[in-house]
Protein backbone atom coordinates (compact mmCIF):
# COMPACT_ATOMS: atom_id res chain seq x y z
CA UNK A 1 0.00 0.00 0.00
CA UNK A 2 2.87 2.07 0.57
CA UNK A 3 4.60 1.61 -2.18
CA UNK A 4 1.78 2.37 -4.25
CA UNK A 5 1.25 5.56 -2.78
CA UNK A 6 4.78 6.67 -2.94
CA UNK A 7 4.97 5.37 -7.04
CA UNK A 8 1.60 7.73 -6.91
CA UNK A 9 3.53 10.96 -5.29
CA UNK A 10 6.07 10.25 -7.98
CA UNK A 11 4.02 10.19 -10.92
CA UNK A 12 1.91 13.13 -9.53
CA UNK A 13 5.19 14.84 -8.85
CA UNK A 14 6.50 14.09 -12.42
CA UNK A 15 3.50 15.25 -14.04
CA UNK A 16 3.70 18.46 -12.66
CA UNK A 17 7.45 18.68 -13.71
CA UNK A 18 6.55 17.75 -17.04
CA UNK A 19 3.72 20.12 -16.96
CA UNK A 20 5.78 23.02 -15.59
CA UNK A 21 8.53 22.65 -18.07
CA UNK A 22 6.18 22.59 -20.86
CA UNK A 23 4.70 26.25 -19.53
CA UNK A 24 7.80 27.46 -18.99
CA UNK A 25 9.45 26.04 -22.60
CA UNK A 26 6.50 27.72 -24.04
CA UNK A 27 6.70 30.81 -22.85
CA UNK A 28 10.20 31.02 -23.36
CA UNK A 29 9.72 30.63 -26.96
CA UNK A 30 7.14 33.30 -27.27
CA UNK A 31 9.37 35.21 -25.27
CA UNK A 32 12.59 34.76 -27.73
CA UNK A 33 11.25 33.47 -31.05
CA UNK A 34 12.21 35.67 -33.88
CA UNK A 35 9.17 37.64 -34.88
CA UNK A 36 10.27 39.90 -37.27
CA UNK A 37 10.79 39.61 -40.64
CA UNK A 38 12.44 42.08 -43.18
CA UNK A 39 13.04 39.95 -46.56
CA UNK A 40 16.09 40.32 -47.70
CA UNK A 41 16.78 43.91 -45.54
CA UNK A 42 19.32 43.42 -42.73
CA UNK A 43 17.28 46.77 -40.87
CA UNK A 44 14.47 49.04 -41.53
CA UNK A 45 12.85 51.92 -39.50
CA UNK A 46 9.97 51.85 -38.23
CA UNK A 47 7.97 54.74 -36.95
CA UNK A 48 5.54 55.09 -34.17
CA UNK A 49 3.27 58.71 -34.55
CA UNK A 50 3.03 60.69 -31.16
CA UNK A 51 -0.30 60.18 -29.61
CA UNK A 52 -0.56 56.56 -31.03
CA UNK A 53 -1.52 53.35 -29.16
CA UNK A 54 -0.39 49.70 -28.43
CA UNK A 55 -2.85 48.76 -31.15
CA UNK A 56 -1.48 51.06 -33.60
CA UNK A 57 1.93 50.13 -33.29
CA UNK A 58 0.62 46.46 -33.60
CA UNK A 59 -1.61 46.87 -37.02
CA UNK A 60 1.15 48.92 -38.44
CA UNK A 61 3.63 46.33 -38.06
CA UNK A 62 1.30 44.27 -39.33
CA UNK A 63 0.46 45.84 -42.50
CA UNK A 64 4.08 46.63 -43.22
CA UNK A 65 4.60 42.94 -43.24
CA UNK A 66 7.39 43.25 -40.41
CA UNK A 67 5.29 41.21 -37.58
CA UNK A 68 5.10 37.03 -37.96
CA UNK A 69 3.49 36.56 -34.94
CA UNK A 70 1.66 39.97 -33.45
CA UNK A 71 -0.33 37.15 -30.59
CA UNK A 72 3.33 36.64 -29.06
CA UNK A 73 3.80 40.34 -29.83
CA UNK A 74 0.68 41.06 -27.59
CA UNK A 75 1.01 38.66 -25.14
CA UNK A 76 4.91 39.98 -23.96
CA UNK A 77 3.83 43.66 -24.23
CA UNK A 78 0.91 43.35 -21.87
CA UNK A 79 2.99 41.44 -19.45
CA UNK A 80 6.29 43.80 -19.97
CA UNK A 81 3.38 46.51 -19.49
CA UNK A 82 4.38 48.17 -23.30
CA UNK A 83 0.63 48.50 -23.51
CA UNK A 84 0.15 51.42 -21.40
CA UNK A 85 3.71 53.02 -22.13
CA UNK A 86 4.35 53.31 -26.24
CA UNK A 87 6.55 56.06 -27.02
CA UNK A 88 6.80 57.15 -30.42
CA UNK A 89 9.96 57.75 -32.69
CA UNK A 90 11.68 56.20 -35.77
CA UNK A 91 13.11 52.75 -34.39
CA UNK A 92 15.86 50.60 -36.13
CA UNK A 93 14.52 47.27 -36.04
CA UNK A 94 16.38 43.76 -37.59
CA UNK A 95 15.86 40.93 -39.94
CA UNK A 96 15.07 38.52 -37.09
CA UNK A 97 14.72 39.84 -34.41
CA UNK A 98 13.37 38.45 -31.37
CA UNK A 99 10.31 38.97 -28.95
CA UNK A 100 12.09 40.18 -26.42
CA UNK A 101 13.87 42.60 -28.03
CA UNK A 102 11.54 43.89 -29.83
CA UNK A 103 9.31 44.67 -26.95
CA UNK A 104 12.61 45.82 -24.97
CA UNK A 105 12.93 47.81 -27.62
CA UNK A 106 9.64 49.96 -28.26
CA UNK A 107 9.25 50.47 -24.62
CA UNK A 108 12.74 51.81 -24.13
CA UNK A 109 11.82 54.60 -26.12
CA UNK A 110 15.87 54.35 -27.49
CA UNK A 111 14.89 55.54 -31.34
CA UNK A 112 17.50 56.61 -33.72
CA UNK A 113 18.25 60.10 -34.82
CA UNK A 114 17.10 61.82 -37.93
CA UNK A 115 20.37 63.70 -39.81
CA UNK A 116 18.47 66.88 -41.47
CA UNK A 117 20.45 69.13 -43.17
CA UNK A 118 19.54 73.36 -42.86
CA UNK A 119 21.34 74.74 -46.10
CA UNK A 120 20.78 76.04 -49.15
CA UNK A 121 17.42 77.30 -48.45
CA UNK A 122 16.03 80.33 -50.04
CA UNK A 123 12.71 80.85 -48.00
CA UNK A 124 11.29 79.62 -44.57
CA UNK A 125 8.35 77.55 -46.49
CA UNK A 126 11.21 75.88 -48.61
CA UNK A 127 13.10 75.62 -44.99
CA UNK A 128 9.63 74.50 -43.72
CA UNK A 129 8.88 71.79 -46.23
CA UNK A 130 12.78 70.38 -46.10
CA UNK A 131 12.52 69.72 -42.58
CA UNK A 132 8.79 68.33 -42.36
CA UNK A 133 10.52 65.59 -45.24
CA UNK A 134 12.61 64.43 -42.33
CA UNK A 135 10.81 64.54 -39.42
CA UNK A 136 7.04 63.95 -37.85
CA UNK A 137 6.63 67.71 -37.25
CA UNK A 138 4.16 68.93 -39.88
CA UNK A 139 5.68 71.80 -42.90
CA UNK A 140 2.27 73.73 -42.66
CA UNK A 141 1.76 73.74 -39.13
CA UNK A 142 5.57 75.13 -39.18
CA UNK A 143 4.90 77.96 -41.50
CA UNK A 144 2.59 78.77 -39.09
CA UNK A 145 5.03 79.06 -36.41
CA UNK A 146 7.26 80.96 -38.78
CA UNK A 147 4.90 83.81 -39.83
CA UNK A 148 3.37 84.29 -36.05
CA UNK A 149 5.03 87.16 -34.74
CA UNK A 150 4.02 86.50 -31.25
CA UNK A 151 5.90 83.11 -30.97
CA UNK A 152 8.66 84.69 -33.09
CA UNK A 153 8.97 87.19 -30.30
CA UNK A 154 10.01 84.75 -27.90
CA UNK A 155 13.33 84.29 -29.74
CA UNK A 156 13.57 88.18 -30.52
CA UNK A 157 12.75 87.94 -34.25
CA UNK A 158 10.36 88.64 -36.64
CA UNK A 159 8.60 86.86 -39.74
CA UNK A 160 11.44 88.80 -42.00
CA UNK A 161 14.12 87.85 -39.64
CA UNK A 162 13.04 83.78 -39.08
CA UNK A 163 16.21 82.87 -41.16
CA UNK A 164 18.82 84.32 -38.40
CA UNK A 165 18.02 81.36 -36.11
CA UNK A 166 18.78 78.77 -38.28
CA UNK A 167 22.77 78.38 -38.77
CA UNK A 168 23.41 75.78 -41.70
CA UNK A 169 24.77 72.83 -40.74
CA UNK A 170 23.92 68.81 -40.74
CA UNK A 171 21.95 68.44 -37.18
CA UNK A 172 20.89 65.51 -35.33
CA UNK A 173 17.08 65.11 -34.40
CA UNK A 174 14.63 62.76 -32.75
CA UNK A 175 12.19 62.09 -35.40
CA UNK A 176 8.95 62.80 -33.24
CA UNK A 177 10.93 66.31 -32.66
CA UNK A 178 8.09 68.91 -32.33
CA UNK A 179 7.81 72.64 -32.93
CA UNK A 180 9.07 74.00 -29.85
CA UNK A 181 11.55 71.54 -29.49
CA UNK A 182 13.33 72.29 -32.87
CA UNK A 183 13.23 76.29 -32.32
CA UNK A 184 14.72 75.90 -28.67
CA UNK A 185 17.60 73.48 -30.31
CA UNK A 186 18.31 75.91 -33.03
CA UNK A 187 18.08 78.85 -30.39
CA UNK A 188 20.93 76.61 -28.24
CA UNK A 189 23.23 76.62 -31.77
CA UNK A 190 22.60 79.84 -32.48
CA UNK A 191 23.94 80.93 -29.16
CA UNK A 192 27.04 78.31 -29.73
CA UNK A 193 27.97 79.84 -33.09
CA UNK A 194 27.72 83.66 -32.17
CA UNK A 195 30.17 83.34 -29.65
CA UNK A 196 31.99 86.33 -28.14
CA UNK A 197 34.12 86.89 -31.40
CA UNK A 198 31.41 86.88 -33.96
CA UNK A 199 29.49 89.40 -31.81
CA UNK A 200 32.41 91.58 -31.38
CA UNK A 201 33.53 91.79 -35.03
CA UNK A 202 29.64 92.34 -35.65
CA UNK A 203 29.48 95.50 -32.93
CA UNK A 204 32.84 96.31 -34.78
CA UNK A 205 30.73 96.99 -38.41
CA UNK A 206 28.31 98.46 -36.44
CA UNK A 207 25.53 95.66 -37.42
CA UNK A 208 23.42 94.05 -35.54
CA UNK A 209 23.46 90.02 -35.84
CA UNK A 210 20.38 89.90 -37.99
CA UNK A 211 21.76 92.66 -40.17
CA UNK A 212 25.17 91.07 -40.22
CA UNK A 213 22.84 87.67 -41.49
CA UNK A 214 21.26 89.68 -44.22
CA UNK A 215 24.20 91.14 -45.68
CA UNK A 216 26.16 87.28 -45.72
CA UNK A 217 22.47 86.59 -47.60
CA UNK A 218 23.38 88.75 -50.05
CA UNK A 219 26.65 87.91 -50.68
CA UNK A 220 25.73 84.15 -50.99
CA UNK A 221 23.34 84.93 -54.03
CA UNK A 222 26.25 87.12 -55.52
CA UNK A 223 29.06 84.97 -55.79
CA UNK A 224 29.98 80.93 -54.39
CA UNK A 225 33.35 81.76 -54.84
CA UNK A 226 34.79 82.04 -51.34
CA UNK A 227 37.53 84.26 -52.26
CA UNK A 228 35.70 86.97 -53.38
CA UNK A 229 33.08 86.82 -50.53
CA UNK A 230 35.52 89.33 -48.27
CA UNK A 231 35.47 91.55 -50.92
CA UNK A 232 32.32 91.54 -51.97
CA UNK A 233 31.04 92.39 -48.68
CA UNK A 234 33.76 95.70 -48.49
CA UNK A 235 31.80 97.04 -51.45
CA UNK A 236 28.30 96.56 -49.93
CA UNK A 237 29.69 97.79 -46.27
CA UNK A 238 31.27 101.19 -48.69
CA UNK A 239 27.89 101.86 -49.84
CA UNK A 240 26.16 101.56 -46.76
CA UNK A 241 28.41 103.73 -45.57
CA UNK A 242 28.08 106.26 -47.64
CA UNK A 243 24.55 106.32 -47.61
CA UNK A 244 24.28 104.47 -51.41
CA UNK A 245 21.74 102.06 -52.25
CA UNK A 246 23.47 98.35 -52.58
CA UNK A 247 21.18 98.10 -55.90
CA UNK A 248 21.92 94.39 -55.09
CA UNK A 249 20.12 91.83 -57.98
CA UNK A 250 19.56 89.26 -55.48
CA UNK A 251 17.77 91.42 -53.55
CA UNK A 252 15.26 92.66 -56.67
CA UNK A 253 14.86 88.54 -57.44
CA UNK A 254 13.83 88.09 -53.96
CA UNK A 255 11.40 90.47 -54.20
CA UNK A 256 9.90 89.09 -57.49
CA UNK A 257 9.95 86.09 -55.88
CA UNK A 258 10.33 84.48 -59.04
CA UNK A 259 14.40 82.69 -58.61
CA UNK A 260 14.09 82.13 -62.92
CA UNK A 261 15.23 85.48 -63.26
CA UNK A 262 18.58 85.06 -64.85
CA UNK A 263 19.19 88.68 -66.00
CA UNK A 264 17.77 91.79 -63.92
CA UNK A 265 15.92 94.77 -66.11
CA UNK A 266 14.78 97.94 -65.54
CA UNK A 267 10.94 96.01 -65.14
CA UNK A 268 12.13 94.35 -62.35
CA UNK A 269 14.21 96.95 -60.42
CA UNK A 270 10.95 98.75 -60.49
CA UNK A 271 8.86 96.65 -58.55
CA UNK A 272 7.45 98.16 -55.10
CA UNK A 273 8.80 96.02 -52.21
CA UNK A 274 11.04 96.67 -49.47
CA UNK A 275 13.72 94.54 -50.77
CA UNK A 276 14.01 96.71 -53.56
CA UNK A 277 17.78 97.67 -53.35
CA UNK A 278 17.54 99.59 -56.19
CA UNK A 279 15.14 102.57 -54.72
CA UNK A 280 15.65 101.83 -51.01
CA UNK A 281 18.65 102.44 -49.43
CA UNK A 282 19.96 100.11 -46.68
CA UNK A 283 20.06 96.61 -46.07
CA UNK A 284 16.52 95.02 -46.43
CA UNK A 285 14.15 93.97 -43.61
CA UNK A 286 15.59 90.49 -43.66
CA UNK A 287 17.90 87.42 -45.47
CA UNK A 288 16.70 86.62 -48.88
CA UNK A 289 17.65 82.84 -48.23
CA UNK A 290 20.07 80.62 -45.48
CA UNK A 291 23.57 81.98 -46.02
CA UNK A 292 26.92 79.42 -45.34
CA UNK A 293 28.90 80.12 -42.74
CA UNK A 294 31.66 81.06 -45.10
CA UNK A 295 29.50 84.11 -45.83
CA UNK A 296 28.69 85.15 -42.78
CA UNK A 297 32.52 85.28 -41.97
CA UNK A 298 32.87 87.05 -44.87
CA UNK A 299 30.14 89.72 -43.69
CA UNK A 300 31.73 90.01 -40.39
CA UNK A 301 35.17 90.51 -41.83
CA UNK A 302 35.03 92.63 -44.87
CA UNK A 303 38.10 93.28 -46.82
CA UNK A 304 39.20 97.13 -46.68
CA UNK A 305 39.34 98.85 -50.08
CA UNK A 306 37.81 101.66 -52.22
CA UNK A 307 35.20 99.81 -54.62
CA UNK A 308 32.01 100.76 -54.70
CA UNK A 309 31.06 98.54 -57.73
CA UNK A 310 30.91 95.26 -59.65
CA UNK A 311 29.65 92.81 -62.04
CA UNK A 312 30.24 89.60 -63.15
CA UNK A 313 33.34 89.22 -65.25
CA UNK A 314 32.08 88.82 -68.76
CA UNK A 315 33.97 85.52 -68.78
CA UNK A 316 31.40 83.97 -67.41
CA UNK A 317 33.53 82.49 -64.80
CA UNK A 318 31.54 83.56 -61.82
CA UNK A 319 34.36 86.17 -60.71
CA UNK A 320 33.53 89.93 -60.86
CA UNK A 321 35.13 92.66 -62.14
CA UNK A 322 35.13 95.62 -59.46
CA UNK A 323 35.76 99.50 -59.54
CA UNK A 324 35.82 102.26 -57.29
CA UNK A 325 34.45 104.98 -59.73
CA UNK A 326 31.41 104.97 -62.55
CA UNK A 327 33.22 104.78 -65.65
CA UNK A 328 34.89 101.92 -64.81
CA UNK A 329 31.78 100.17 -63.71
CA UNK A 330 29.80 101.35 -67.00
CA UNK A 331 33.13 99.81 -69.23
CA UNK A 332 33.08 96.41 -67.26
CA UNK A 333 29.01 96.18 -67.29
CA UNK A 334 29.38 96.77 -70.96
CA UNK A 335 31.62 93.90 -71.33
CA UNK A 336 29.25 91.56 -69.26
CA UNK A 337 26.35 92.30 -71.08
CA UNK A 338 27.55 92.03 -74.55
CA UNK A 339 28.86 88.58 -73.70
CA UNK A 340 25.07 87.95 -72.14
CA UNK A 341 23.80 89.28 -75.64
CA UNK A 342 25.91 86.74 -77.30
CA UNK A 343 24.51 84.16 -75.32
CA UNK A 344 20.92 85.43 -75.73
CA UNK A 345 20.06 85.51 -71.89
CA UNK A 346 17.27 87.42 -71.61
Amino acid sequence: MQHSRFRLIIFVTAAILVFCAFILTHFYLRITKPVISLGEKKSSFFYIHTGSGFQAVKDSLIKQGYLTDPDAFEWLAKRKKYVQHVKPGRYRLTNGMRNNALVNLLRSGMQETVPVIIQNVRTPAELAGRIGKKLEVDSLQLIRKFKDPGYLGRYNLAPPTLLVLFIPNTYDFYWNTSEDQLFKRMAQEFERFWNTQRKRAADSLHLTVAQVITLASIIEKETNKNDEKRIIAGVYLNRLKKGIPLQADPTVIFAWNDFRIKRVTKKHTEIKSPYNTYVRTGLPPGPICLPSISSIDAALHPANHSFIYFCAKEDLSGYHNFAADLDTHNSNARRYQKALDKLNIR
